[in-house]
């Protein structure tokens, strides 16, 4: 026999012994620390898992030790929730929401063993509460289930908020930070302690589909509208009535993938890894303490995330500290075996990805066939059960952090008072202005004047509320561009015109004094799995496009889309271009007022827009010997044509204007922690009130491996009245200036450094300063 401790919690190991390996029920022996309770007469036991009054860790560690190696098992595995409801009928027996709870169904499928977590419901707190009980009641230790929902921008048919795309474009960390506070209140309402959101990956390819659900191109925004999802979303307690947790995805470098195809391989060795991609997420982790991850479908220099130690285990936990739970990604572990072909069989995928690091299925594979894989695996030794307790270990600590042990029910009268709330209708209405960016406005076309009389809304995107992947249309009040124009102007005569008829189109353009085009993508060819080879406008927009411009009444191009477009002929031929991206319920109000000027748009683009396709990749912070020819004065072209981007990131006009000047740099001392102070002054040198987002970008002239031409390394969004100025002091943290040398360590090197301060990446306001190391 091995007896050995069972976990290296130092409190408690001195107490017991756990015996391992021994049989498929064998159980640690524990002493009774445990509190009696007289009640009616009657002695009840509490063991030391069940006292709230008790650490975290000590309640985890003697859970733990009471568990089976089978009841730790099946904490690691997923269930689909709709799966315990009753059939709808014969000629259709796939279960709707709606379905009631089955006993039966429930026995099947849960027995007495509990369920690690359940997903794909997004249940009625009733629906939860009956579910809970159930699993809760049928297992012998009684273990709650984790409810686990998506919550990307939206929860179920609550709140519908501006795409991903959207909230990074506001450059305003605090709304992204109250729209995860409130999606996580009207999902935790429900009973749902877990949401699949928000995604950190990098938007490197904008053929991907995904891109729509990404903060942008840039690690440190990503990073920081990361970071305030995540507190918003966590709350300073996860053990209350309105915070879930929160899971960074998909982890890690999934932006970034060949061909630009969903969950295809990604090529970058370990300094762009940890210099870029890991960027994105460390403040989620490091900062904002999240809970959990999606480890990704996809394979790094032909490593598959799910079976990769040194990213699960070596970066993630032990570098970072994590100690929340790692889910897969739906079909990732699979792949282990049918794709990349890393295991021989579902057993050994299975086997493979929780001993790399990964605490949960989502169920890839059958639940008695994932489950039977590990448990064989801890017998025939190819599985240390110690990998088994680590994931197991996981799970239950989310349980208890959430406090389902506790209070394991949902007050039903809570959902009213949460569910489409009005602070959280304000935050998607702010956030959807905050987000429109404005790419051309040429002689001021933008505002209209009210008084217009005759205006034409055409366009397949003009009279619907386009939301982007992972929210139904049906949801929200999806106020189109067409219901916002009539709301805003309606004293005017709107004519609206699918397009589909160009002729009938134009007809109704001729007659109009200005015309609104509504263009762009919409759920189908934007959106996970959904890849694109062109960026053009789809379909017969460009045709549209050019028919309409052709009329030479004043047109302004609304795009409504899920990543850059390459819209070259639109900027040299249309009077103004606004990028609402997908706008939420209220983007048709938003983009009305912006029209009309009761808005003053000031989003800021997080994603460059490419001229061709050609171009691909374009991210801004691209390393010098891919922008420049022979020095960094002369950028490289193509034969065909130049490598400037369409519009850079960063960009993005307003209906006044911004003049910087005053700019200092102090460095810190030597060999001191302090941060890089850059001030500078900002005057709205226009007629109108606005917002200006100030952004700080550095370079290192000379370090011992090549760094991007500049990084963005502060920002600021602030309102300035007409000939208001404001002196402004951003900080630069001194790890932010550290690179992964070539002895694959973090150092900051010291030497010259340049700061650029503007209003986007091709700021031109510049100071040198010298850091020493």
């Amino acid at each position: 026999m091995n007896w050995k401790g069972i976990i290296g919690y130092s409190s408690l190991k001195k107490r017991f012994l756990v015996l391992t390996g021994v049989c498929l029920s064998s159980v640690t022996l524990f002493p009774a620390y445990s509190q009696s309770i007289a009640s009616s007469g009657k002695t009840k036991t509490v063991l030391i898992y069940e006292q709230s009054n008790l650490p975290l860790e000590t309640r985890l560690a003697d859970l733990l030790g009471r568990m089976t190696l089978e009841e730790k098992v099946r904490q690691l595995d997923f269930y689909s929730g709709t799966d315990s409801l009753l059939d709808r009928g014969s000629k259709n027996s796939l279960p709707s929401k709606q379905s009631p709870f089955s006993t039966a169904k429930a026995d099947a499928l849960f027995g007495s063993l509990g369920a690690g977590a359940i997903h794909d419901l997004d249940p009625t707190p009733e629906q939860y509460n009956t579910i809970q009980r159930w699993v809760i009641e049928h297992n012998r230790l009684h273990i709650p289930a984790l409810f686990i929902e998506e919550g990307l921008h939206g929860f179920d048919t609550g709140t519908v908020f501006p795409a991903p795309l959207n909230l990074a474009s506001t450059w305003d960390p605090s709304v992204a930070e109250k729209t995860g506070s409130a999606i996580a209140a009207e999902a935790r309402a429900t009973g749902v302690g877990m949401i699949l959101a928000p995604v950190l990956d990098l938007a490197r390819d904008p053929r991907w589909g995904r891109i729509e659900e990404d903060f942008g191109e840039d690690p440190y925004l990503t990073g920081q509208m990361g970071l305030a999802y995540v507190r918003g979303a966590q709350g300073e307690s996860l053990n209350t009535d309105h915070n879930v947790v929160a899971e960074p995805k998909h982890f890690a470098a999934h932006g970034s993938p060949e061909g630009g195809t969903n969950t295809s391989p990604v090529h970058i060795g370990e300094r762009e890894l940890r210099s870029v991609m890991l960027k994105s997420f460390e403040p989620a982790f490091r900062q904002g303490h999240a809970m959990a991850t999606m480890a990704a479908y996809h394979e790094i220099d032909g490593i598959p995330v799910t079976a990769d130690p040194y990213l699960l285990k070596t970066i993630l936990r032990q570098e970072w500290g994590f100690q929340g739970m790692v889910l897969s990604d739906l079909g990732a572990i699979r792949r282990l075996y049918q794709l990349h072909q890393v295991a021989s069989s579902p057993k050994a995928a299975s086997c493979l990805a929780i001993k790399s690091g990964v605490d949960m299925q989502f169920y890839d594979f059958d639940h008695d066939v994932f489950q039977k894989a590990l448990i064989d695996c801890v017998h025939e030794g190819s599985l240390p059960q110690a990998d088994v307790d680590r994931a197991a270990s996981a799970v239950l600590r989310l349980k208890f952090t959430l406090g389902l042990f506790d209070r394991p029910y949902v007050d039903p009268t809570l959902n009213a008072k949460a569910y489409r709330s009005k602070p959280h209708l304000d935050v998607s209405l702010q956030s959807a202005r905050e987000s429109l960016v404005l790419l051309k406005n040429e002689n001021g076309l933008l505002p209209f004047s009210k008084s217009i009389q005759r205006i034409a809304v055409i366009g397949p995107n003009a009279d619907v509320a386009r939301y982007g992947d992972y929210e139904e249309e049906a949801n929200g009040l999806h106020i189109s561009i067409l219901q916002g124009v009539k709301a805003e102007a309606p004293h005017a005569q709107v004519e609206f015109d699918s397009g589909k008829d160009i002729a009938a189109a134009v007809a109704k353009a001729k007659s109009a004094d200005v015309v609104i085009l509504g263009l762009g993508e919409w759920r189908g060819i934007s959106g996970e799995a959904f890849d694109r080879t062109s960026l053009d406008l789809p379909g017969e927009q460009e045709k549209l496009l050019e028919a309409i411009t052709a009329t030479n009444k004043p047109v302004v191009l609304v795009l409504e889309n899920g990543r850059p477009l390459t819209i070259g002929w639109a900027k040299a031929h249309v009077g103004a271009i606004v990028e609402a991206w997908y706008p939420g319920e209220f983007g048709g109000q938003a983009i009305a007022e912006t029209l009309f000027g009761d808005n003053n748009p000031a989003g800021r683009l997080t994603i460059t827009f490419p001229k061709t396709v050609g171009q691909i990749p374009d991210y801004y912070n691209t390393d010098p010997s891919r922008a420049y020819d022979s020095d960094l004065t002369r950028r490289k072209v193509y034969v065909d044509n130049d490598s400037q981007p369409l519009f850079p990131f960063g960009y993005g006009l307003s209906y006044t204007t911004f003049h910087y000047c005053d700019l200092q740099v102090t460095p810190p001392a030597a060999k001191s922690n302090e941060d890089v102070s850059v001030t500078f002054t900002v005057t709205n040198t226009g007629t109108k009130a606005g917002d200006e987002v100030s952004q700080v970008y550095l370079r290192e002239q000379f370090s011992s491996v090549e760094t991007p031409v500049r990084s963005l390394k502060a920002f600021t969004r602030m309102p300035l009245q007409p000939q208001e100025s404001r002196t402004v002091t951003l900080k630069i943290p001194r790890s932010e200036l550290a690179v992964w040398n070539a002895d694959e360590k973090w150092a900051v090197e010291g030497g010259k450094y340049t700061v650029w301060v503007g209003g986007s990446s091709e700021a031109d306001l510049a100071k040198e300063f010298d850091l020493q190391p």
